[in-house]
């Protein structure tokens, strides 16, 4: 059985994480998807960034939601590297990977929606090639609502059975958990009710080799390269 290579926050073991150069490392290392987290900017733009300010990451300190695209564009990342946007991704895997965006920031889900649409129209990408997951679930059932089309993973870190019960009544693709909370018999009863099982953060080699052994079917991993 193939297990999908998804890069978290790109190639984050190698090169800063969310930034192009850690989702090209992801390329380079033949990943079979990427995951990423989005948050809004002032002006409205979809921005590819973890935290709900710039802070950890960056040589600036503020609320994401308070710049706009080209102030976050000036704020540097290891004195070198700019902040993405989620159309920036879009164009640099053109359809190479799949792509995990995390919905994290308040009302990205009808912009990410959005955009997602515009590539399927406009540049011939497949609803394949995405997936919408987050830990707000609000969020999940909106872009659901917006286009059942699309994709979803259902993210949790406490109850798979929550998380399967909710995936159920919007027909989610998959279950997202921590990889903490799986074993044998639950992958086996998540993938019998018919969703895809995709852990994070797998990272120490005795770890995916023990999330390996449970035939789930993908790993999210920051190094995507020892899966």
């Amino acid at each position: 059985m193939n297990i999908l290579k998804i890069a978290h926050r790109g190639a984050k073991a190698y090169e800063p994480e969310n930034t192009l150069q850690a989702f090209q490392k992801a390329l380079d290392l033949h990943s079979d998807g990427i995951e990423l987290d989005v948050h809004l900017s002032s002006d409205g733009h979809i921005i590819v960034i973890h935290d709900e300010t710039i802070d950890r990451t960056t040589n600036g300190k503020g609320w994401v939601n308070t710049f706009s695209l080209s102030e976050l564009k000036s704020f540097l990342i290891d004195e070198k590297f700019q902040i993405p946007t989620l159309n920036e991704v879009f164009d640099l895997v053109d359809k190479k990977c799949l792509i995990n965006i995390e919905l994290k920031g308040l009302g990205t889900a009808p912009k990410v929606v959005r955009l997602i649409e515009e590539y399927i129209s406009e540049k011939k990408w497949n609803y394949n090639d995405f997936i919408i997951s987050s830990f707000d679930w609000n969020m999940l059932q909106e872009t659901s609502t917006l286009n059942p089309n699309i994709p979803i993973g259902v993210l949790t870190e406490e109850n798979i059975n929550q998380a399967l019960a909710f995936a159920e009544t919007i027909k989610a693709k998959a279950i997202h958990p921590d990889f903490q909370l799986l074993n044998k018999e639950n992958v086996q009863q998540i993938q019998e009710k018919g969703f895809l099982v995709f852990p994070w953060t797998v990272n120490s080699e005795q770890d995916i080799q023990k999330v390996k052994s449970y035939k789930v079917n993908g790993i999210i991993s920051d190094n995507p390269d020892k899966i």
